[in-house]
């Protein structure tokens, strides 16, 4: 069965941004902010959503690129690929986290959220986003896959109290080895944190959208720990 959707106006400091929203058949669950890659909030992050949805949660995914034009969307190839790289570096991270804090608000005040509980799992740019949320607010959970910039933001990690689950791929030719190992002793280290890396997968392996990355196999299975892991974290 789909999932019911719509879209949810979400204030922030400056100016409303859109955000998707996915409900569970119930009708009502947890919630769940969903961070985009740097492609934007298009097909494979709307079906995210859903896929959250499906397993019970209230998912939102805001525009987190409406500062910069709304509603950017791009093709998972070559050419777009080239121009998600140059519309991300355009994004102030700051704000862009201050932007998820506010969905994060947005959603736990939605009446289908049970109880106002909330947690954040970003892809790629929205890793890293997931984790800066974790560091600067108070989500129930956060679930980073591939963020990039973690390593370089453990400095301010004891400030987090919520489980995190961090996902990468062992071939990641984006992200350092080192950097990765980084992560995952950190985690090693802190209680209610699991660090996964998939021996054989590349970076951004969860996007089915994306020919040049998509591993089924790798994605398989990471969601399959994602979804155990808020099992246990964020019950429905």
């Amino acid at each position: 069965m789909s999932a019911t959707t719509r879209i949810e106006r979400v204030p922030t400091s400056g100016g409303d941004l859109d955000a998707y929203v996915a409900l569970p058949e119930a009708g009502s669950g947890p919630g769940i902010v969903v961070l985009q890659e740097i492609f934007g909030v298009g097909g494979y992050i709307k079906e995210a959503t859903e896929r959250l949805a499906g397993i019970g949660y209230v998912a939102l995914a805001p525009d987190l690129y409406w500062r910069i034009k709304p509603g950017i969307a791009l093709e998972h190839t070559e050419e777009g690929m080239g121009e998600a790289f140059h519309t991300a570096q355009q994004l102030d991270h700051a704000l862009a986290i201050s932007d998820s804090i506010a969905a994060l608000e947005a959603l736990r005040e939605l009446p289908e959220v049970s109880a106002g509980t909330a947690g954040v799992l970003g892809f790629c740019l929205g890793g890293t986003l997931a984790f800066g949320v974790a560091i600067e607010a108070d989500p129930d959970v956060a679930v980073c896959y591939y963020g990039s910039g973690i390593a370089g933001m453990l400095d301010r990690a004891g400030r987090i109290d919520c489980p995190v689950l961090f996902h990468y791929g062992g071939q990641d030719p984006y992200i350092p080895a080192e950097q990765i190992q980084q992560v995952a002793a950190f985690a090693a280290a802190h209680p209610g944190m699991e660090c996964h890396i998939q021996p054989d997968a590349g970076h951004a392996f969860d996007n089915h959208d994306a020919p040049m990355f998509h591993q089924p196999e790798p994605a398989a299975r990471a969601w399959e720990i994602t979804r155990d892991w808020l099992a246990r974290t964020l019950p429905v």
